[in-house]
């Protein structure tokens, strides 16, 4: 069908998702191809100790990523964008949005950065008999009410960010149950929260004089494919203010941008996994079984149609390339070379190439925020190097590169290693991937398994989600490892990397004094 036909029509589906630093909207036609897309930077901030965005930021971001949708719609078809088939919301899971019965925010929204919940994950894990991260929801929940805080009481309900704007959006309280795995263990033989673990749960907060039943308070959990509410008209005027854009659409459960990353890389099926890269990074593993024994570094989480996942997610990845590539942009501009910050960044990329295979002897430590992979609650982004370390161009950039890697290499030998998971596939997604071929190749060799990056990887999340909400309209038909395998990815484009064995002994070498360092990175923390 003609784009702009399928445009005006409805044929189209809709993704939005709530990135770390991007809120991006993604169109795409009933061939599951992008048509358009519109976005809004945004950053979180550090307020009385935790990492927040407040709601206003929150509702800002959605109109102007829509309005920059709508105007790309126009620029490139000549006709406004009224309606869609279907949408769907996700955004960066976990963390903590609690709200009273008329639906008052209790306390600032506390993302998944933040590393202030030690004490209730390692309680609930270890009456759990399973890893409930910092950064989980129900971490967050039990560290208020250990701490004693005064909103506690007042809680009606819990969400997630996700979970926020579809409730707002739809009036429908519920998430995908990828999404859900993110705030509560889920029993995938029911598709639901483990029950055994609520029940052991409440136990533990009723003798806290916590007067709530946990599943009174989380998201309904829904399947993808589910029915999962429709736009509002207060919904529709929260997305465009114009009035132009019409309620009525059908939603897809929310979901996180793990499930989303999943399916945007065709990653739902056992001994597939993916890489998605940019302000975090988070390598998920479609598994075959169970893993033999509960590890801290690593999240069992699940696919939007609830087969269990492993996942290892490190807080830090390529939040210190931007401010590397944001200080040479500067420093150019000072010397009055007019010069763009992509090609700041491609050039960092394709120097990169030029350094040694262990960077000279180089090290950077690149935490941002706490990073639990390598035991860090807080973060000190730091450069290293010894007075007979090669320092140039090429082995500075390609340490930030490895950098960015190197927890989750740490983290993922655990699965490779001690678990002996099984991956056929491995797709990488997210700005670390944008330039071609580089960030691939080190990954690569890094893992000691191929990595592929689609055409489609630089869409990432929102395009995961646009195509959650296009599955949603044939759900009845087939399931989504069918929609996926025969409509979505039959014929993609990708770019296959192989290990390369001189870069992985340099990777290796790298991150030897990278552990070797680590020490040096935590009395930063003391001391800093």
């Amino acid at each position: 069908m003609d784009k702009k036909l399928m445009i005006t029509e409805g044929k189209t589906a809709l993704g939005i998702e709530l990135g770390s630093t991007r809120v991006k909207a993604v169109l795409i036609g009933e061939d599951s191809l992008p048509l358009a897309s519109g976005s809004h930077e945004w950053e979180n901030k550090l307020e009385n100790g935790y990492w927040t965005y407040s709601l206003d930021d929150v509702h800002t971001a959605l109109l102007s990523c829509f309005a920059k949708l709508k105007a790309d719609v126009k620029e490139k078809y000549g006709c406004t964008l009224t309606t869609t088939g279907a949408m769907g919301i996700s955004a960066m899971m976990h963390g903590y949005l609690a709200f009273d019965k008329e639906g008052k925010l209790l306390t600032p929204f506390r993302t998944w950065r933040n590393t202030t919940t030690g004490e209730a994950s390692e309680a609930l894990t270890k009456e759990l008999g399973f890893n409930i991260p910092q950064r989980w929801t129900a971490s967050h929940i039990y560290q208020a009410i250990l701490n004693g805080e005064e909103h506690v009481s007042e809680i009606a309900y819990v969400t997630t960010l996700a979970g926020y704007v579809h409730y707002m959006l739809t009036g429908v309280n519920a998430v995908g149950i990828g999404e859900a795995s993110g705030i509560f263990p889920i029993d995938s033989t029911v598709n639901d929260y483990d029950e055994s673990m609520m029940d052991a749960f409440d136990k533990l907060t009723a003798e806290k004089g916590f007067g709530k039943k946990l599943r009174d308070i989380l998201p309904k959990v829904l399947v993808a494919g589910e029915n999962a509410g429709t736009l509002t008209e207060m919904g529709a005027f929260m997305l465009d203010e114009s009035g132009e854009f019409s309620a009525g659409i059908p939603f897809a459960p929310a979901e996180g941008d793990a499930g989303t990353g999943m399916t945007a890389t065709n990653s739902i099926k056992e001994r597939t996994g993916n890489i998605s890269a940019g302000t975090s990074v988070f390598a998920m593993l479609v598994l075959e079984k169970n893993l033999s024994k509960v590890y801290p570094e690593i999240d069992m989480v699940t696919t939007p149609t609830g087969k269990p996942v492993a996942m290892v997610h490190c807080n830090n990845c390529t939040s210190d390339i931007n401010a590397w590539g944001s200080l040479l942009h500067e420093f150019a501009l000072a010397l009055g070379v007019d010069v763009s910050k992509g090609k700041i960044f491609d050039m960092m990329y394709e120097k990169s190439l030029e350094g040694d295979s262990d960077c000279g002897g180089l090290i950077s430590y690149n935490y941002y925020s706490g990073e639990p992979v390598t035991g860090l609650t807080e973060g000190r982004p730091l450069f290293m190097r010894t007075p007979d370390s090669k320092m140039n161009l090429g082995n500075f950039f390609r340490t930030q590169l490895y950098s960015a890697m190197a927890s989750l290499k740490i983290g993922l030998d655990l699965l490779f290693k001690n678990e002996n998971v099984q991956t056929d596939k491995l797709y990488g997604h997210g700005g670390y991937y944008i330039y071609p071929g580089v960030g691939q190749k080190y990954t690569a060799s890094a893992l000691g398994t191929p990595v592929s990056v689609m055409k489609t990887a630089g869409e990432g999340g929102p395009y995961g989600m646009a195509l959650l909400a296009l599955y949603s309209l044939k759900s009845d038909e087939m399931t989504l490892d069918e929609f996926l395998e025969k409509e979505v990815f039959a014929s993609a484009e990708c770019v296959t990397a192989e290990p390369d064995r001189e870069t992985a002994e340099g990777f290796g070498r790298f991150l030897e004094n990278y552990c070797k360092g680590l020490d040096c990175e935590r009395k930063a923390v003391e001391c800093i």
